[in-house]
């Protein structure tokens, strides 16, 4: 006898309960009252010996004060997580389900029609409440949160998230995997004594106090468990202590051992996990110390010239990728133009790359630059004798003490790794290294086959990563030659730590699809598909009958966005075809919303004049000199170009357009 098998549409999990914690009405203002009338002249005594302050102490006494008054405030309590459960699913909704299953297991006909119709009734209610919910999600349009999440709420749309394997041995063996390069670290840190005329940093007041105001309260707190809503709702209590402690600390060069303890949240890069190093380590650092260290970066970024490392495009203001893009290729077009000549990208991968820091190589560099003794021993000392963890789900690692590396997440830690590699710089005139954070690209421009010069760069770039403890990734760094000769010759790949380098017909660069042949058919097939897949959800919100301003502003966030990204490299030398298919997305959008929209062309014109105006008002840029004015002062000078390709790159093609634009 053939009986059919049972399939479940819906896989069954079980559900999960989930300790929270609840701010109750009026919280805040508790902790007001509170931090008002606490005397924190106190702690500071109790941590005072023989006319010694205790930092560590005082710090610990602080933050545990605050711990406390938080725990005495806030209300935790147990929620039970159900799968696939319905968003109009109340309290209320679940009771009436259960008198209907105990009035069916007590076999009570006329008790069970009565439950059934209560909940009948209630799960009308509960729908009819939950659908005036959604409607309150577009009143205010200043409140961009707020409506994402009545978005989100329509369109029943939840971004997929790998979990991590939950085996209770993976966040020590992680620890110790993020641990590594400990190892490599033989440099014992050692701080310098400050001469007499040291001139130590002296935090105000008032830039801590706008400091903790610009928190943000959705923010993960840290291993102290001190939320962002905490410091930015009671502000002005906690402005005197602690700028008492980051004044203490900086006069003495010692970073609290509670500020630098790091919690590591793993985050799988792909959704099969083969390998320890398919986890991305994400660092939860205190609130409080970032607060401390945006301070800190902002005096750095005082101290520092504004020519330091012009192809650094990352972290810097009015830099993006676009402008480390655009720079590589009006390099590259410019040199093609020139008769018997080619050029070679290589597209280099470091493994690891904030965790390798040596923070005594990092410190003389950082003298060298001209900082104070006193600031060098302090970033000495935040980056040393970090205790660090790693914590997945409810199974937390042991403690490991670093010495080595900056932990991402940091906000001093993406500046730091700049300022480490700011004399990473080309020795030769014929090669250029782009970089964007530990993104690194070396363009060879390479003339009558002599590459000589290209593979010396390369060598030396290889030598200065072993120096300065950076570890290249062969296997996932590539090269690309862009070669339009009517006879190339053969090119023979690149060898680095002896292994052969791969020479690729094309590859993302800072997210843009790049080919050999300098076309951009794949960039943009690229982008017309994601661009597809989001109409949908534009679809989903028109039939829920969504007003075209709420459409419009989910049109420009989604859409738009994708194609737009880094438009003004590649846009200008997109064939015919290809830009038909882009327009026909924004012509497929406005009859979804029914407004007019801004053409593919337009987006470009307009994102090219605005990219170009920023440039000249910059004499720091890297291409500014590119914008040269006539003798009249009405007009920029055209660049020449004998090739189609380098005259619709976006250097030229923002010189045309600033020109037609004084014109008119």
């Amino acid at each position: 006898m053939l009986i059919p098998a049972y399939r479940q549409l819906i896989r069954r999990a079980k559900s999960e309960k989930k300790q929270v914690t609840t701010w109750p009405p009026g919280a805040i203002s508790a902790l007001q009252d509170c931090f008002e009338h606490t005397d924190w002249d106190m702690f500071r005594e109790a941590a005072t010996s023989d006319d010694s302050i205790n930092l560590e102490e005082y710090t610990d006494s602080v933050t545990g004060y605050i711990s406390k008054c938080i725990e005495d405030v806030t209300v935790s309590k147990t929620i039970t997580s159900r799968p696939n459960q319905k968003p109009w699913m109340t309290a209320e909704v679940r009771a009436l389900l259960r008198s209907r299953d105990k009035a069916f297991k007590s076999g009570d006909r006329a008790g069970l029609r009565t439950a059934r119709a209560k909940l009948s009734r209630g799960i009308r209610e509960a729908k009819r409440t939950y659908a005036k919910k959604i409607p309150a999600h577009f009143q205010d349009t200043t409140d961009t949160r707020r409506m994402w999440q009545g978005i989100q709420t329509i369109t029943n749309y939840k971004s997929p998230s790998p979990a991590c394997n939950s085996d209770a041995s993976l966040p020590d063996a992680l620890n110790s995997f993020y641990a590594r390069f400990e190892a490599q670290n033989y440099k014992t840190a050692r701080k310098t004594t400050p001469p007499p005329n040291d001139q130590v940093l002296c935090l105000s007041s008032v830039d801590v106090r706008k400091t903790l105001l610009r928190v943000n309260p959705r923010k993960a707190p840290g291993p102290d468990s001190i939320p962002g809503r905490v410091l930015r709702g009671c502000a002005e209590q906690l402005t005197d202590v602690l700028t008492d402690i980051f004044n203490i600390s900086l006069s003495t060069a010692i970073v609290p051992t509670c500020f630098k303890t790091t919690t590591i949240v793993p985050v799988p890069k792909k959704s099969q996990v083969s390998c320890l190093n398919d986890y991305r380590p994400i660092a939860l650092t205190p609130i409080i110390m970032k607060c401390f260290e945006k301070l800190v970066m902002r005096h750095i970024k005082n101290q520092l010239p504004s020519s330091l490392d012009p192809l650094q495009f990352a972290y810097r203001p009015n830099r993006s990728t676009d402008d480390a893009i655009s720079t590589a290729l009006h390099l590259a077009l410019t040199h093609l133009d020139n008769k018997d000549c080619y050029v070679r990208m290589l597209f280099i991968d470091f493994s690891s790359a904030f965790n390798t820091i040596i923070p005594q190589q990092l410190i003389g560099k950082l003298s060298l630059l001209g900082l104070n003794s006193s600031l060098c021993n302090w970033v000495l000392d935040f980056l040393t004798e970090r205790p660090q963890s790693v914590r997945i789900g409810k199974n937390t690692s042991s403690t490991t003490i670093l010495s080595t590396g900056a932990p991402q997440g940091c906000v001093l830690s993406p500046l730091l790794f700049t300022l480490l590699t700011h004399d990473c710089t080309a020795t030769y005139s014929s090669n250029h290294i782009i970089k964007f954070a530990d993104d690194t690209t070396v363009v060879g421009l390479i003339s009558k086959n002599d590459e000589s010069a290209y593979r010396e760069e390369v060598q030396w770039l290889t030598d200065w990563c072993r120096t300065n403890n950076l570890s290249l990734n062969v296997d996932k760094t590539k090269e690309m030659v862009v070669d339009f000769r009517r006879a190339p010759g053969v090119h023979h790949p690149l060898n680095i730590n002896g292994s052969a380098v791969e020479i690729v017909d094309n590859t993302e660069f800072l997210g843009v699809h790049i080919a050999e042949n300098l076309t951009w058919s794949l960039k943009t097939s690229s982008i017309t598909k994601k661009a597809q897949q989001r109409l949908y959800f534009l679809r989903r919100l028109r039939k829920a009958h969504l007003p075209p301003p709420i459409l419009t502003m989910f049109y420009r966030g989604t859409v738009e966005s994708i194609l737009s990204t880094c438009i003004t490299v590649w846009f200008g030398n997109c064939n015919t075809s290809d830009r038909k298919t882009l327009q026909r997305i924004v012509r497929t959008a406005e009859k979804i919303i029914g407004v007019s929209l801004p053409s593919i062309t337009e987006i470009y014109t307009t994102r090219c004049i605005r990219k170009a105006t920023s440039i000249v008002d910059d004499p720091t840029h890297p291409s500014h000199g590119l914008f040269a004015l006539m003798p009249s002062g009405r007009r920029y000078r055209s660049i020449r170009a004998s090739t189609t390709r380098l005259c619709n790159s976006f250097i030229h093609q923002a010189v045309r357009l600033l020109n037609a634009q004084r014109h008119n």
